[in-house]
């Protein structure tokens, strides 16, 4: 067994699926749940957990994309196409969600173990790669020139990308967290994001590199391997998956004492997207 299997394969997982009661909330709900569960399973007050989440409509702005040239023009523009903008704080750069993205957090404890950041991204690829057998190993991890948010762990079939991996670290907690564009259009939605750049950028230099993208490098899952793939699907076969890793899977939300920790940082997680927002 690799070491990635083995931070999958273990005794107990927690399993929270808000991919449907989380939809018409916003995003900023759930970087505070992961925020949340970080310390929580960082500081062994919660089993490893695996979260799915899904939000309607929203372009998630990185801290790169917030220093735009042109951001206050970009702002009123992804609003105008129905999207609610918010800057994440973690890393990356602009993504598009909506019904038809599945977003997966797997939240790992490194206080007895350290997790280095590949390792991180290698337990996300092999859990990808499980839920889908028959794609295996056509699934590759490499980056995919002319998406959006790009980087070394963007995942594709083929050479066109379907998700994208990034972490947040805190209090000995890893969230690692993967958008799978599940349904839908890969191109439609990579067509909005070189909108926010063409806006935000209006053909000036800056010294960050914006990444060029090229709609017809993005698909997704349903277009790549040809089946009528939902999301609920997806969150299906999560839900089967997860007995075969382990001995027991305990499915709930927030217990009562663990609220009061999360309202703390739902409340840090919006005044900081309120302040980046207002600064431009």
């Amino acid at each position: 067994m690799s070491l990635y299997e083995s931070l999958l394969r273990i005794p107990k997982w927690r399993f929270v699926d808000e991919s449907i009661s989380a939809r018409k909330r916003s995003a900023l709900e759930s970087f505070a749940a992961d925020d949340t569960f970080c310390q929580l399973v960082g500081q062994g007050m919660s089993l490893p957990t695996i979260r799915t989440w899904v939000h309607d409509s929203t372009v998630v702005l990185g801290i790169q994309d917030h220093r735009l040239p042109y951001i206050s023009e970009v702002i009123p523009m992804i609003e105008d196409t129905g999207y609610k903008p918010i800057v994440r704080n973690s890393g990356g750069l602009a993504v598009a969600l909506d019904e038809g993205v599945l977003n997966i957090s797997i939240v790992l404890s490194e206080k007895d173990t350290a997790i280095d950041i590949p390792t991180g991204y290698e337990v996300m690829l092999a859990f990808v790669r499980m839920l889908f057998p028959e794609a295996g190993d056509r699934i590759e991890a490499y980056e995919i020139v002319g998406s959006y948010c790009p980087g070394s762990y963007d995942l594709s079939i083929d050479g066109r990308k379907f998700a994208g991996i990034s972490q947040r670290r805190l209090r000995q907690g890893i969230a690692v967290q993967v958008y799978l564009c599940v349904e839908g259009s890969g191109a439609k939605r990579a067509e909005l994001i070189r909108d926010v750049y063409e806006i935000g950028l209006q053909g000036e230099e800056t010294k960050f590199d914006y990444p060029d993208i090229h709609p017809e490098v993005m698909a997704s899952l349903a277009e790549l391997l040809e089946m009528p793939l939902t999301v609920s699907d997806v969150v299906g076969r999560i839900q089967t998956l997860l007995p075969t890793l382990a001995e027991e899977v305990f499915i709930g939300g927030f217990q009562p004492e663990e609220i009061e920790l999360y309202s703390f940082y739902l409340h840090r997680v919006v005044e900081r997207n309120k302040k980046m927002l207002l600064s431009k």
